[in-house]
Protein backbone atom coordinates (compact mmCIF):
# COMPACT_ATOMS: atom_id res chain seq x y z
CA UNK A 1 0.00 0.00 0.00
CA UNK A 2 1.16 3.12 -1.08
CA UNK A 3 1.91 6.05 1.30
CA UNK A 4 -0.79 8.95 0.85
CA UNK A 5 1.29 11.91 0.67
CA UNK A 6 2.69 9.47 -2.95
CA UNK A 7 -0.76 8.81 -3.70
CA UNK A 8 -1.79 12.65 -3.89
CA UNK A 9 1.41 13.40 -5.68
CA UNK A 10 0.60 11.00 -8.49
CA UNK A 11 -3.20 11.80 -8.71
CA UNK A 12 -1.79 15.55 -9.09
CA UNK A 13 -0.23 14.81 -12.40
CA UNK A 14 -3.63 13.07 -13.62
CA UNK A 15 -5.82 15.88 -15.55
CA UNK A 16 -8.70 13.14 -15.22
CA UNK A 17 -8.62 13.12 -11.16
CA UNK A 18 -7.52 17.04 -11.00
CA UNK A 19 -10.81 17.27 -12.54
CA UNK A 20 -13.16 16.85 -10.02
CA UNK A 21 -14.89 19.05 -7.24
CA UNK A 22 -17.50 19.16 -5.27
CA UNK A 23 -20.84 21.25 -7.08
CA UNK A 24 -23.07 23.23 -5.34
CA UNK A 25 -25.14 20.85 -3.64
CA UNK A 26 -22.10 18.72 -2.63
CA UNK A 27 -20.23 21.67 -0.42
CA UNK A 28 -23.99 21.97 1.08
CA UNK A 29 -24.60 18.51 2.42
CA UNK A 30 -21.01 18.15 3.54
CA UNK A 31 -21.83 21.99 4.93
CA UNK A 32 -24.96 20.35 6.98
CA UNK A 33 -23.66 17.29 7.92
CA UNK A 34 -20.23 17.72 9.09
CA UNK A 35 -16.53 16.21 7.32
CA UNK A 36 -17.19 13.47 10.96
CA UNK A 37 -20.49 12.27 9.76
CA UNK A 38 -19.44 12.31 6.16
CA UNK A 39 -16.81 10.08 6.85
CA UNK A 40 -18.94 7.84 8.56
CA UNK A 41 -21.00 7.33 5.11
CA UNK A 42 -17.03 6.97 3.56
CA UNK A 43 -16.46 4.08 5.95
CA UNK A 44 -20.00 2.44 4.74
CA UNK A 45 -19.39 3.01 1.23
CA UNK A 46 -16.38 1.34 1.40
CA UNK A 47 -17.41 -1.71 3.34
CA UNK A 48 -20.51 -2.52 1.17
CA UNK A 49 -18.86 -1.65 -2.04
CA UNK A 50 -15.12 -1.65 -2.22
CA UNK A 51 -14.24 -4.12 0.76
CA UNK A 52 -15.25 -7.11 -0.80
CA UNK A 53 -13.04 -9.35 -2.87
CA UNK A 54 -15.16 -9.90 -5.83
CA UNK A 55 -17.54 -6.50 -5.36
CA UNK A 56 -20.77 -6.68 -7.96
CA UNK A 57 -20.57 -4.39 -10.75
CA UNK A 58 -16.64 -3.65 -9.89
CA UNK A 59 -15.26 -1.11 -12.19
CA UNK A 60 -18.78 0.72 -12.59
CA UNK A 61 -19.98 0.25 -9.04
CA UNK A 62 -18.98 4.30 -8.05
CA UNK A 63 -21.91 6.95 -9.44
CA UNK A 64 -20.35 10.24 -10.33
CA UNK A 65 -22.68 12.18 -7.94
CA UNK A 66 -25.40 11.98 -5.78
CA UNK A 67 -23.35 12.20 -2.67
CA UNK A 68 -19.66 14.28 -1.76
CA UNK A 69 -18.13 10.72 -1.00
CA UNK A 70 -19.04 9.37 -4.39
CA UNK A 71 -17.32 12.34 -6.15
CA UNK A 72 -14.16 12.09 -3.85
CA UNK A 73 -13.62 8.04 -4.78
CA UNK A 74 -13.28 9.15 -8.57
CA UNK A 75 -11.20 12.55 -7.79
CA UNK A 76 -8.79 10.04 -5.24
CA UNK A 77 -9.01 6.85 -7.33
CA UNK A 78 -10.56 4.76 -4.90
CA UNK A 79 -13.97 3.72 -7.02
CA UNK A 80 -13.05 0.48 -8.00
CA UNK A 81 -10.85 -2.04 -7.44
CA UNK A 82 -8.44 -1.50 -10.20
CA UNK A 83 -7.74 2.08 -9.51
CA UNK A 84 -7.03 0.90 -5.85
CA UNK A 85 -4.53 -1.73 -7.08
CA UNK A 86 -2.74 1.03 -10.09
CA UNK A 87 -3.14 3.85 -7.83
CA UNK A 88 -3.14 2.88 -4.29
CA UNK A 89 -0.87 -0.58 -4.58
CA UNK A 90 -3.95 -2.63 -2.50
CA UNK A 91 -4.29 -5.92 -4.29
CA UNK A 92 -7.54 -7.05 -6.16
CA UNK A 93 -9.05 -10.09 -5.05
CA UNK A 94 -9.13 -10.05 -1.72
CA UNK A 95 -11.63 -8.49 0.77
CA UNK A 96 -9.49 -5.32 2.17
CA UNK A 97 -7.78 -5.46 5.50
CA UNK A 98 -9.12 -3.01 8.25
CA UNK A 99 -6.01 -1.21 7.47
CA UNK A 100 -6.82 -0.62 3.91
CA UNK A 101 -10.42 0.82 4.65
CA UNK A 102 -8.69 3.12 7.04
CA UNK A 103 -6.58 4.09 4.35
CA UNK A 104 -8.91 4.65 1.54
CA UNK A 105 -11.09 6.71 3.88
CA UNK A 106 -8.26 8.83 4.99
CA UNK A 107 -7.43 9.46 1.36
CA UNK A 108 -11.46 10.32 1.10
CA UNK A 109 -11.90 12.64 4.30
CA UNK A 110 -8.20 14.43 2.74
CA UNK A 111 -9.69 15.30 -0.26
CA UNK A 112 -13.05 15.90 0.90
CA UNK A 113 -11.44 18.55 3.51
CA UNK A 114 -8.64 20.21 1.26
CA UNK A 115 -11.95 20.28 -0.95
CA UNK A 116 -14.30 21.93 1.67
CA UNK A 117 -10.86 24.49 3.36
CA UNK A 118 -10.70 26.01 -0.77
CA UNK A 119 -14.00 26.87 -0.96
CA UNK A 120 -14.48 30.82 -1.58
CA UNK A 121 -15.77 32.80 1.12
CA UNK A 122 -16.57 36.41 1.08
CA UNK A 123 -14.59 38.09 3.42
CA UNK A 124 -17.08 39.86 5.66
CA UNK A 125 -15.58 39.27 9.18
CA UNK A 126 -12.40 41.22 8.65
CA UNK A 127 -12.58 44.81 10.31
CA UNK A 128 -12.36 46.74 7.40
CA UNK A 129 -13.59 45.07 4.67
CA UNK A 130 -16.05 47.03 2.70
CA UNK A 131 -18.95 45.05 3.98
CA UNK A 132 -18.26 43.86 7.42
CA UNK A 133 -20.90 44.61 9.75
CA UNK A 134 -18.57 46.99 12.11
CA UNK A 135 -16.75 48.79 8.78
CA UNK A 136 -16.57 52.41 8.48
CA UNK A 137 -19.94 53.41 6.19
CA UNK A 138 -20.89 49.92 5.62
CA UNK A 139 -24.75 49.94 5.36
CA UNK A 140 -26.38 47.37 8.08
CA UNK A 141 -29.23 46.51 5.45
CA UNK A 142 -29.52 45.06 2.04
CA UNK A 143 -30.99 47.90 0.95
CA UNK A 144 -27.93 49.90 1.85
CA UNK A 145 -29.93 52.07 4.76
CA UNK A 146 -27.71 52.36 7.85
CA UNK A 147 -29.15 53.58 11.32
CA UNK A 148 -25.78 54.95 12.10
CA UNK A 149 -25.21 58.68 12.45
Amino acid sequence: MRPLDDVFAALAGSKFRRSFRLGERDREYLRSRSLGVVAEHAHDFVGRRLAPASPPNDGRQTPYRGHPVFVAQHATATCCRGCLEKWHGIPRGRELTAEERAHVVAALTRWLSAQFDAEPRPVTNAPNAPNAPNAPNAPEHASGATSRP
